[in-house]
């Protein structure tokens, strides 16, 4: 998209009013407009279709906190334009239940990450968690036991040896014990998926136990025990904390919900045929959306792009 709030130019009477309507409510919504900016914005907003759009964006996007009813749509407008505003409702809606959810972390998380972002954090007991984009942790040391829990996204352990204090990750319904341990733990689907990078772990779920060694996989959840370990290259599962992301034959939906946590803004692909495909690709954490349109182009999906900001993938 040209012509947004991100370039050193107003946009121009080529681009889309629509996008460009997206991209400076985002902008504003993010913090105040340097004085640049401001009469970048304003000079945009002189023309009449321009300030059409926005004002129409701001009915959809801008009064969700407000919860405003969405107005209907005119008659004379053309089906992208009813698309592209069907659209942009979801997101309003999605919007809302995003602050929610935030409000739930802010009260539970010690620590978090946000959209895209990375971080190492040392505990007291000399161990440290790489929390992935979009994730959270909360945690509860106590005399005789070290316990953490995976409230949202991915985080990658490195345990301190303590024979006298079992560190113990608590996600998903589960609980992973470390045995003189590396692992990550992923968050997916309601479930989690743990994969241990030196020596073992035990995963208690659902009343059963299972030992899973170094260089192995298992998934586990609130209603399934866990999955008998598979082999699995570690170094792509954790390709994350190099700032890649490496799926093999994975679907597309949990394609999809990896992609969103580096995202910002908005990845949806609602249909249950498309979320089945299956995705194999190495991509820079750094652009989802390259990736996005990569994994459009090799499936042949047929996309709905309000601007960069919200994405639905149809087939």
């Amino acid at each position: 998209m040209t012509g947004g709030p991100n370039d050193d130019r107003e946009p121009d009477e080529s681009t889309d009013a629509e996008d460009a309507a997206v991209a400076w409510w985002v902008r504003r919504d993010g913090g105040r407009l340097s004085a640049i900016e401001s009469a970048a914005f304003e000079a945009w907003l002189a023309d009449s279709a321009n300030a059409a759009a926005f004002e129409e964006i701001c009915a959809l996007l801008g009064d969700v906190r407000a919860l405003k009813p969405r107005r209907a749509a005119a008659p004379t407008q053309a089906p992208r334009r009813r698309r592209w505003a069907a659209a942009a409702a979801l997101a309003a809606s999605l919007a809302a239940l995003a602050c929610f959810d935030d409000l739930r972390l802010l009260w539970s998380a010690d620590f978090r990450t946000a959209t895209g972002e990375t971080r190492i954090i040392g505990l007291a007991d000399g161990s440290k968690v790489q929390l992935g984009a979009r994730s959270a942790i909360a945690v509860h040391y106590a005399a005789g036991r070290r316990a953490l829990t995976l409230l949202e996204g991915e985080a990658f352990f490195e345990v301190a040896a303590d024979a006298t204090r079992p560190f113990v990750v608590t996600a998903a319904g589960g609980a992973v014990t470390a045995l003189g341990t590396s692992f990550d733990i992923a968050l997916e689907g309601g479930g989690a998926r743990v994969t241990v990078a030196e020596h073992k772990v035990s995963v208690a779920s659902r009343g059963e136990t299972t030992l899973v060694e170094e260089g192995r996989q298992c998934d586990f959840g609130p209603a399934a025990p866990a999955s008998a370990p598979v082999p699995v290259a570690v170094r792509d599962e954790t390709a994350w904390r190099r700032g890649k992301l490496i799926f093999v034959d994975r679907p597309l939906g949990e394609v999809v919900d990896i992609l969103a946590r580096y995202h910002h803004g908005y990845v949806l692909a609602p249909s249950a045929a498309v979320r089945k495909l299956r995705v194999t690709g190495v991509f820079d954490a750094a652009d989802p959306i390259g990736a996005l349109r990569a994994i459009e182009a090799s499936l042949d999906l047929d996309a709905i792009h309000i601007g960069d900001y919200f994405v639905v993938l149809r087939g």
